[in-house]
């Protein structure tokens, strides 16, 4: 998909890209000193390279809008608006993270941003975004679901059963593959006979859409389609979003099992810069103005975490809480 700065969106939304990209990577950058450095001790899965993705969703969703991601959702997590004091409070067990620090990196929600899920078991969000998706058609509303997953989840029967259901019930879902070409440590084309997860889409009878995952303006281009399509009673799109993870499955992976120089030819596309060097190009926005924007990303960063890193470690009264039913708060 070809895409024009000066057509397809407005300097607005390249601009709010712009700060949610680098406001993602300066957020991944930062997890990964710290964690290599020894100051901060957490489980993590990068997302450093989706960034276009997860932005482009933010600027296409409403805020009462449907989320559903997974244990490498970071940079969904805050496209989705959820305050980076509540993420990196949930991945450093604080008290101040979104679910008091009890859920980890693979579990933060945060309904009140429409985050219903993240979870660490592959191809399991699906089935939960088509159930969000059924209950907006019964409850009258516009709103829309969006399960974002791994090339990895296209390849289980729940992801299966799920766009089935989604398809024959024109329920207002879309799902969008962040295909990252990697399923833990087995490349895509190992894991699946047909080139391209888009072709899935037609066993379904829904439309299947490949775009390129680092290309910010062809991606909200694409997502505003497919959103505009569920919204209006369309259906469901599979959305193939083509990209890279730069840090590998894990942090700290060495991925040895990577072709020599596929990484370095994947840093090459590294979505932030590629698309500051489109912006430049464009003329709306000088150096100054992503420069500063740039500075913004990095000092918001550094003040949440300031404030996780002063906030108190859960508490034990939390090892119940939301876990049992209070029958004093519960009616008969």
């Amino acid at each position: 998909m070809t895409t024009d700065l000066t057509v397809d969106v407005s300097p607005e939304v390249q601009r709010r890209l712009y700060e949610l990209m680098t406001l993602m990577k300066a957020a991944d950058d930062r997890l990964s000193k710290g964690i290599a450095s020894g100051e901060l001790v957490c489980v993590y899965w990068p997302s450093r390279g989706q960034e276009a993705i997860a932005a482009a969703a933010g600027v296409c969703l409403r805020e009462d809008d449907r989320l559903v991601t997974t244990y490498r959702g970071l940079h969904d997590l805050i496209g989705k608006g959820v305050p980076l004091v509540e993420i990196y409070g949930e991945m450093l067990g604080r008290q101040v993270g979104a679910a008091r620090g009890k859920g980890g990196t693979m579990h933060i929600a945060r309904p009140e941003s429409g985050v219903m899920l993240s979870t660490g078991i592959v191809g399991s969000g699906p089935p939960v975004a088509v159930g969000l998706a059924m209950a907006a058609r019964r409850l009258g509303l516009d709103r829309v679901t969006v399960a974002s997953f791994g090339d990895g989840a296209t390849n289980t029967g729940s992801f299966h059963e799920a766009a089935n259901m989604a398809a024959l019930w024109d329920l207002p879902v879309v799902l969008v593959c962040q295909n990252n070409q990697y399923g833990e440590m087995t490349p895509t084309e190992h894991t699946m006979k047909i080139a391209h997860v888009a072709d899935r889409a037609a066993g379904y009878g829904m439309p299947g859409v490949r775009v390129d995952g680092n290309d910010p303006i062809a991606l909200v281009v694409a997502l505003t389609d497919a959103v505009e399509r569920a919204r209006s009673g369309g259906g469901p799109t599979l959305l193939e979003c083509v990209t890279f993870r730069l840090r590998g499955h894990y942090f700290g992976d060495p991925m040895a099992y990577m072709p020599e120089g596929q990484l370095a030819a994947a840093s090459a596309a590294d979505p932030v810069p590629r698309f500051r060097a489109r912006l430049l190009e464009a003329g709306n926005f000088g150096e100054l103005d992503l420069d500063e924007i740039e500075r913004a990303s990095a000092a918001a960063v550094e003040e949440a975490l300031a404030t996780v890193l002063a906030a108190p470690a859960t508490a034990l009264d939390e090892l119940d809480r939301d876990v049992y039913a209070d029958p004093r708060n519960c009616p008969a």
